[in-house]
């Protein structure tokens, strides 16, 4: 049996890989949902760069500051996962990796300091964008709560990636001391329930051979994991561990978005090396 296929906008429409999509409906969907059977998940929340026309027009930002702060090429590592979620909606109109409250950036403070809004969106507008984020986070629970009862334990690996040259294109990179190439944020989990299957996912991504060298692979240097993480730790407090996985974009040119896919499915390779160990320290057979 093929995986079911989910194509959701607001989570309403539902169809599987044996039917044929419509390019309509896959261009206006918030986030694409492909279930598999298994306990992992794969989740890429700010791979997105799609906005819906009545809030691009509202825009100040241009198109390439959004996708630099976007985590563009993050939906090809979900591939680690049983199930898959990839998020197409630009986290500048919707981050679904704050709380509701602070879901639509504002304020220059809510975005980098970045000028998002020539024009600030309505409250209609807003919650519009906001009705998606409730549909998501219902849908996850669904998901979640399905993957509970047939596996009782579920690894959740929250993938994303962040800048390290914010002073210029041609500005040297931040210093690799504070900066790891691999940043596992555990700071909104249970860090002692979950250790074997942090400590594991550590050790196996530094042993992996990756093009002939280790990465640097560190845990809570740059980021301990935001609302998602603590979100589903909180709802499925006995049975999900969210690992949230933060990559240097050394895999590609943060200003230009060049990409250097060989380093880029390196780290996907890489990533599914852990799986096997981290099903076992899940107490789950891989």
């Amino acid at each position: 049996m093929p995986s079911k296929l989910r194509i959701l906008e607001s989570g309403i429409t539902a169809t599987t890989e044996e039917e044929v999509l419509s390019e309509e409906m896959v261009n206006d969907a918030c986030w694409v949902l492909t279930e598999g059977d298994g306990p992992v998940v794969a989740v890429a929340l700010h791979d997105g760069h799609d906005v819906r026309q009545e809030v691009a027009e509202l825009f100040a930002i241009a198109p390439d500051d959004r996708r630099r702060e976007e985590d563009p090429f993050t939906a090809h590592w979900t591939e680690v996962g049983n199930t898959r979620i990839v998020v197409r909606r630009s986290r500048f109109e919707l981050d679904l990796n704050r709380s509701r409250e602070k879901a639509v950036y504002l304020k220059p403070e809510d975005a980098w300091g970045l000028h998002v809004w020539q024009t600030q969106p309505s409250q209609e507008i807003i919650a519009r964008s906001l009705t998606e984020y409730d549909a998501f986070y219902a849908t996850l629970k669904q998901v979640f709560a399905d993957l509970e009862r047939r596996f009782g334990r579920f690894i959740v690996y929250e993938l994303h990636t962040y800048n390290h040259r914010r002073l210029g294109p041609l500005a040297l990179s931040a210093d690799p001391r504070y900066n790891p190439e691999v940043n596992l944020g555990t700071g909104r989990i249970n860090r002692d329930r979950w250790a074997p299957v942090v400590e594991c996912f550590m050790s196996e991504m530094r042993e992996f051979d990756f093009l002939d060298r280790q990465l640097d692979v560190r845990e809570n240097v740059r980021f301990q994991g935001g609302y998602f993480s603590n979100w589903v730790s909180q709802t499925f407090p006995q049975s999900a561990c969210v690992l949230s996985i933060e990559v240097k974009k050394f895999f590609m040119d943060e200003w230009s978005n060049e990409l250097d896919y060989q380093q880029l499915d390196a780290i996907r390779c890489a990533l599914q090396s852990t799986v096997p160990g981290v099903l076992k320290a899940l107490t789950i057979p891989a």
